[in-house]
């Protein structure tokens, strides 16, 4: 099956947005999602609503499938330099991958260098990305400093679609701002209409908490969890709440890991705040057993060194009832992979020179998709947080995380029979190992389109069977919208 063509015609399928499931029809022309309609029990296979297309269509046959809005991770960090090395996917390893998973948005981050601009971090950024991206992109923007420059320059960065920027609570002398710069990054977001982002974890107690595991030689990678509490976590996400309340503007807490972090976002919406947050596959599926690796070598636990940790496994149900209660708004994957070979290796004789973070830009679509199976979100709730939600927060809604007439044909032909192991093997992320590579799920994609055109193609079967229609360098850079949810 050619992956471009002018027109595409999907019969057969079940269309499931974040409020509705129902049978129809849908045409794509060229870019774009352009009519809907109800499913004729007769009529030839090039036909709309029983009205033939003309011969020139190609029909994608969706019997038995969800026809579901691409997927939009709006966490992840390709191409970056962290701990003495680089994440080992780049845009373009990353981009195909995610495609592989149903996904065909990624929202990544520029980050500005200590005394540095944020142009220069953009345009940085849009180097690595540049000829690369197999689908689209768009970009946050960390910053590390706020002098009255880059607060100024904010308002550049919001007219190049750049309207969400990530602050830090950790990571002192690299990441972290303190308190009166955040509250004045928060108050220029109020002026622009921009977002904040926030890491809230209270980085300066942790440091010495480390500090102090490796002077008592507790050095595996177990203690990264013991020496980042749940209490640090609960912390920052309180102040950022606090910060946030006081300048009058909405936040977002990334990555949450955590029932009393949790609790401090329930309060403040309960009190009718504009507090937002995401978590992550690895907080839902995984537990600080995984630290732990096994008897015959400890250090295998470097492969689940992230930030914040896995958490002990009953703020698991905790995360689930957020999500099914609205308490939390998006899954995304915070997905940063180092290979154990040569990175996460580097941390060997201290977990605090492990590089921090996991791989799963692939697996979230496979993964909370079987949850629906088991139970634990609706089919709908799992368009809404993979999709729909991330597309609106961010500003790019209606034009992804939609099946409206008008919106990019951003498409995922979802086989919720078709089971697949999470191995290895099965997985395209240039990364030496998987996150869950016993885990077998139900529910993989069949065809992935992204702006129509086809991208992935899996008739022949999930994993490795699928094949990668979509070209190096076709994804598009995305001007976001400003925060209007």
């Amino acid at each position: 099956m050619s992956p471009h063509a002018a027109t595409t015609l999907i019969k057969n399928g079940t269309l499931v947005t974040a409020s509705d499931t129902y049978q129809a029809d849908l045409l794509v022309s060229g870019e774009r999602i352009v009519r809907i309609a109800e499913s004729a029990s007769a009529g030839s296979a090039g036909s709309l609503g029983g009205e033939p297309l003309g011969a020139d269509v190609r029909v994608i046959d969706a019997s038995g499938c969800y026809v579901l809005p691409g997927g939009i991770d709006a966490h992840t960090h390709l191409d970056m330099p962290f701990g003495g090395t680089t994440s080992s996917d780049d845009f373009e390893t990353g981009t195909r991958a995610a495609a592989f998973g149903g996904t065909t948005t990624v929202i990544d981050f520029a980050i500005q260098q200590k005394g540095g601009t944020l142009r220069q971090a953009l345009d940085t950024w849009h180097g690595k990305a540049q000829g690369k991206a197999v689908i689209d992109y768009a970009f946050h923007m960390i910053m590390t400093d706020a002098p009255e420059a880059s607060l100024h320059e904010m308002a550049d960065m919001v007219r190049e679609g750049v309207t969400s920027f990530k602050l830090f609570m950790a990571y002192p002398g690299v990441l972290l701002l303190d308190d009166q710069s955040i509250f004045k990054c928060m108050l220029r977001a109020g002026e622009i209409g921009a977002l904040i982002c926030m890491h809230a974890e209270h980085g300066l107690p942790i440091d010495i908490l480390v500090e102090r595991a490796i002077q008592r030689g507790h050095t595996a990678p177990i203690y990264h969890a013991l020496t980042r509490p749940e209490a640090a976590e609960a912390t920052g996400t309180e102040r950022a709440i606090a910060l946030a309340e006081m300048a009058k503007v909405p936040v977002y807490i990334v990555h949450l890991s955590a029932q009393r972090a949790l609790e401090r976002v329930m309060e403040a919406r309960d009190r009718g705040l504009p507090a937002y947050a995401e978590t992550c596959p690895q907080y839902l599926f995984l537990d600080d057993d995984a630290l732990r690796g096994s008897e015959q070598d400890p250090f295998d636990g470097a492969k689940y060194v992230c930030t914040p940790p896995l958490r002990p496994k009953h703020h698991h149900e905790h995360l689930w009832r957020g999500l099914r209660n609205y308490d939390l708004q998006v899954v995304s994957t915070d997905h940063c992979p180092f290979c154990m070979k040569d990175q996460k290796t580097l941390g060997r004789d201290s977990f605090a020179k492990i590089p921090n973070g996991m791989p799963g830009i692939e697996t979230r679509l496979h993964l909370l998709h079987d949850a629906v199976n088991h139970g634990q979100i609706s089919l709908n709730r799992f368009v809404e947080i993979t999709s729909t939600a991330p597309a609106k927060i961010f500003g790019l809604y209606p034009r992804k995380g939609s099946l409206n007439i008008g919106a990019d044909a951003d498409l995922v032909i979802w086989d919720p029979k078709q089971a697949l192991l999470l191995s290895h093997d099965n997985l395209h992320m240039r990364v030496d190992y998987a996150a869950y590579p016993e885990k077998t799920v139900l529910g993989a994609p069949r065809y992935v389109l992204s702006r129509g055109e086809l991208v992935i193609d899996a008739r022949a079967g999930a994993g490795k069977n699928a094949v990668c229609l979509g070209r190096t360098g076709r994804g598009q850079y995305l001007r976001c919208g400003t925060f209007n949810l």
